[in-house]
């Protein structure tokens, strides 16, 4: 399984902020534009603190078998890989998300006068500081699950 990027997060968070930002204005030149849910916070900020309640247990878990402490409860390799994909997964979401509420919020930066749109504003800020908090909580599950480097690695010289 590869290690998640930030420069393929990151990249995936502009593009999608400036296709977001440009089908803003042109749905808002049609005199319409389609509102940001109050919902997208609150639900990236759950997937967050999902996350992060899965690598803090995991962390605690692999700490005490690391530490042999008697009736420490092992993590089973399929678990952690489950957790590293959901992880991934969304990230990987989550920097499309965010793109898309950051253009769109960008966009809508200009007309803050108005209270519904100064509101959408509002929402869009607040779904990509969620977003960002996913992106963290699954790089922090990835570092937490990744196994330990080999120190006696014998690939380099002659077949183990």
């Amino acid at each position: 399984m590869k290690q998640l990027r930030l420069g393929v997060l990151a990249g995936l968070f502009v593009v999608a902020g400036v296709l977001s930002w440009a089908g803003a204005r042109l749905w808002d030149s049609v005199g319409t534009l389609p509102s940001v849910p109050l919902a997208a916070p609150i639900v990236l900020a759950l997937i967050a603190v999902t996350l992060l309640a899965t690598a803090l247990s995991l962390r605690a878990r692999l700490r005490a078998q690391r530490e042999r402490r008697p009736g420490a409860k092992g993590v089973e390799p399929l678990m952690a890989a489950r957790a590293v994909v959901f992880g991934q997964a969304s990230a990987l979401v989550a920097s499309l998300v965010c793109g898309m509420y950051g253009g769109t919020g960008v966009f809508l930066l200009g007309q803050l006068d108005v209270s519904a749109r100064r509101d959408q504003a509002i929402y869009a800020a607040f779904s990509v500081a969620a977003g960002i908090a996913v992106v963290a909580a699954a790089l922090f599950l990835e570092r937490v699950c990744k196994l330990p480097e080999d120190e006696n690695d014998t690939s380099q010289g002659a077949p183990a």
